[in-house]
């Protein structure tokens, strides 16, 4: 019996195969084969690292930090073949942004002072008139500010339900965690937002 796929189905199909291809080569030494993963993924990586951060120089040294980290674990990845290449390079991406807000936030104090007159009116706004304010901030700089205000742990998992739009339990996968870990930091995160 010769099954027939739809044509988008067989372009993915094809993509898969040249990304295992390319992954096998990589474990074999061929710097070439890393450096087409590395394009082929690169703006993705960008797009993960420029929801935590807007400094450029941030945002390159967490695409390079993303990809050396998966230079080194790409035999594990080719060994037990977890799950997409995609999948996989997204989540070391979202865990080094992680570890970087780590960082930082043991730098930094949190402190509410960093809003002008007319930011914190701005805020009072629109914690009146939205229930869900991280997800409605017009302003990128006040939205940025506000979760600059939050833990490492808290800014991530906003990030990853709000903006990327992934599920409770799809958090949890990445991040290790049980749901109700999750939903409890959401929780946490949004009620500090809101005072």
């Amino acid at each position: 019996v010769v099954m027939a796929f739809p044509i988008h189905i067989v372009g993915i199909l094809k993509v898969g195969v040249r990304i295992a291809n390319a992954v096998a080569a990589v474990v074999q030494g061929d710097i070439d084969a890393f450096e087409s993963l590395f394009n082929r993924h690169r703006n993705r990586v960008g797009a993960i690292a420029g929801r935590f951060f807007q400094q450029p120089a941030q945002i390159e040294e967490i695409v390079q930090e993303s990809f050396t980290k998966a230079y080194f674990g790409l035999p594990q990845f080719a060994q037990y073949k977890v799950d997409s290449f995609s999948a996989w390079l997204a989540r070391i991406a979202f865990n080094s942004c992680y570890d970087e807000l780590r960082k930082q936030s043991r730098k930094r104090e949190r402190n509410a002072s960093e809003f002008n007159e007319h930011e914190r009116q701005e805020l009072r706004a629109l914690a009146t008139d939205a229930p869900a304010l991280e997800s409605t901030a017009i302003n990128r700089d006040l939205a940025n500010k506000l979760l600059r205000m939050l833990s490492a742990e808290d800014r991530l998992v906003l990030v990853l339900l709000d903006v990327e739009g992934l599920s409770v339990a799809e958090i949890a996968q990445l991040m290790n965690w049980s749901s109700p870990k999750v939903k409890i930091r959401v929780f946490r995160a949004r009620s500090d937002l809101r005072q």
